[in-house]
């Protein structure tokens, strides 16, 4: 398990800075290896944009191919991991808030925070009230974890609590980002002046590959215990005619 835990983080890490770089890559022009290296040419040190949903594909595509390669239980893996999947998004957002980067759009209700100017979120709204998009990402997230350990003692099948968490976080996702601004490179399409984002698309599709996979799950779980019933019946039956 530490073996797929370091390849679970190395994988996170990379598909995080992939699915930064791909829609920004005007910002490397000049510059391509700043894609890659952890010191910029700007002299910063660091990996200057991740994205969460990269870290979260990339992390989860890696893990599943390990463990098919290894022949372990992959979903009864996944189902151990997966409320920590959901406390890390908890605390990740929490970070965020934190530094000021992947903030909300300008709001005049009560929920409205002001961000340090010397902050990603105050350079870009100096003094101006915006959604704390980080916290309600945070919220849910924490709200996940919990709702997943409640599931956890009434799992029905190896594999459910996996496919719950492709369904419930990706709608956590898209609702929270209709509160989250984006550049113009991030927008994927508008409709009736309400903008839809690259990591919303990206969403849908988690969500789909989630109820997909339930469905599937759950079919192979039903025929394996109609199966087992089956056996029980032939044996009952084969030691009622032998006693009789």
């Amino acid at each position: 398990m530490v073996n797929l835990c370091l390849i679970t983080i190395v994988a996170g890490i990379v598909g995080a800075r992939i699915m930064y770089v791909i829609p920004h890559w005007g910002e490397f022009s000049g510059h391509p290896l700043d894609a890659i290296s952890p010191f910029q040419s700007s002299g910063a040190i660091g990996l200057l944009g991740l994205t969460m949903y990269g870290g979260f594909i990339g992390a989860i595509a890696c893990s599943l191919l390990y463990l098919r390669y290894h022949r372990l239980p992959i979903w009864r893996t996944c189902d151990a991991f997966v409320p920590s999947i959901a406390l890390g998004i908890g605390f990740a957002r929490i970070g965020c808030f934190l530094n000021g980067c992947c903030f909300g759009v300008p709001t005049e209700s009560v929920v409205g925070l002001v961000f340090p100017a010397f902050s990603a979120a105050g350079s870009f709204y100096p003094d101006s009230p915006i959604h704390p998009a980080q916290i309600y990402n945070s919220i849910l997230g924490f709200g996940l974890f919990g709702y997943l350990m409640w599931l956890d003692r009434e799992k029905r099948f190896e594999g459910y609590l996996f496919s719950v968490l492709l369904i419930l976080e990706p709608m956590t996702r898209f609702t929270v980002d209709f509160f989250r601004y984006y550049e113009a490179s991030m927008t994927l399409t508008s409709l009736d002046g309400i903008s839809l984002s690259v990591n919303q698309g990206v969403s849908i599709i988690i969500c789909g590959i989630g109820f997909l996979l339930l469905g599937r799950l759950r079919s192979q779980a039903q025929q394996r215990r109609a199966k087992k019933t089956g056996q029980r019946r032939q044996h009952v039956q084969s030691s009622v005619q032998k006693s009789s």
